[in-house]
């Protein structure tokens, strides 16, 4: 019965760790994104590029999950602090959403664009894996979900990240596909459901901030 319990309850954590991802991330709301940057590109590039930015995304996750805490420790930084500070920070993205218009996390700039023109694979860096895909709002829910146990959580954290990666990547090469079906109607009511789950989870790690610094100052 515990087992089943605990496992029941590993499953249920590797389904909100993977929402939370695919809502900051929004691998389907990107995709028109990563046309744009790659419109120029033979089929070819366009994989090596997704591949690239995803690989970079994927290791800097990576990195913020296993050194998190490390950080916490160096710069003096408190758990309930970096929930409420990254809670606020998920859920103005995901109120941006909400609104109808893509996160400025989310969108690269006409610098960004310029100097990604130097060569064909520089978008994979910037504007692509950081900040479309590794964005501020990314890494903070990563530290978030990644800190709140032990080695498991850390696990399906990276687990999830690592899935949720696969799919981005089936998206983008196969995006003008989806584009066309889907329409930009379609794109739109994505992204403003997407931004009301980013909204949720922001006001959550808000709320779980609070209840951590009000036990920690009694």
């Amino acid at each position: 019965m515990t087992e089943t319990a605990g496992m029941t309850q590993m499953i249920g954590h590797a389904l909100s760790v993977f929402t939370g991802f695919f809502a900051i991330m929004n691998p389907i709301a990107n995709t028109p994104i990563f046309l744009g940057l790659t419109a120029e590109d033979s089929p070819e590039i366009r994989k090596r590029v997704a591949v690239k930015a995803l690989l970079l995304a994927f290791a800097l996750i990576v990195l913020f999950c296993l050194v998190g805490k490390l950080i916490f420790e160096l710069f003096g930084i408190t758990l309930p602090a970096f929930r409420i500070t990254g809670g606020v920070l998920v859920a103005l993205i995901g109120y941006q959403m909400l609104q109808g218009a893509s996160s400025k996390e989310h969108q690269p700039n006409p610098s960004d664009k310029e100097g990604a023109g130097d060569a064909a694979l520089s978008i994979a860096v910037s504007p692509l894996a950081i900040p479309i895909l590794a964005g501020p709002g990314t890494i903070a829910t990563a530290m978030n979900f990644a800190s709140t146990g032990g080695i498991r959580e850390m696990m399906v954290t990276i687990g999830a990240f690592a899935v949720l990666c696969l799919m981005t990547y089936e998206f983008f090469v196969s995006g003008q596909r989806l584009v066309k079906f889907l329409g930009s109607n379609g794109l739109s009511v994505i992204t403003r459901i997407m931004g009301l789950i980013l909204a949720v989870i922001g006001v959550q790690m808000l709320i779980d901030g609070i209840t951590g610094a009000i036990k920690m100052a009694q």
